[in-house]
């Protein structure tokens, strides 16, 4: 059963200024946290973040390679490493979505 949780609930630190101008940098308009993170077998030693980007329409353009990094700088953000994708398997998605809590969402 997974219960509504908010930002301030969850296992890890979020630092929303840092996330802000990480998304703001790659032209992110929605970043949330779905998967363990959000549930009570999330293991602070072990388990990643599982992270959901929704990037502006053709914020992904010419970024190539590029793209790889922003797990690993996103993952020095937050302190453990992340699981950064921006697209869902689609037998998943519509369950991830309920799930997913937003930390950054462009105003």
């Amino acid at each position: 059963m997974v219960h509504a949780m908010s930002v301030a609930d969850l296992p890890i630190q979020i630092d929303r200024e840092k996330i802000a101008e990480f998304c703001r940098a790659r032209g992110i308009r929605k970043m949330s946290l779905f998967g363990s993170v959000l549930r009570d077998d999330f293991d602070p030693a072990r388990s990643d973040v599982d992270v959901l980007a929704e990037f502006e329409p053709d914020a992904l353009k010419g970024v190539g390679f590029r793209y790889f990094g922003y797990g690993e700088a996103l993952a020095a953000i937050i302190g453990r490493k992340v699981d950064f994708c921006s697209r869902l398997n689609k037998y998943i998605e519509a369950a991830v979505r309920r799930e997913a809590i937003p930390i950054y969402e462009r105003a």
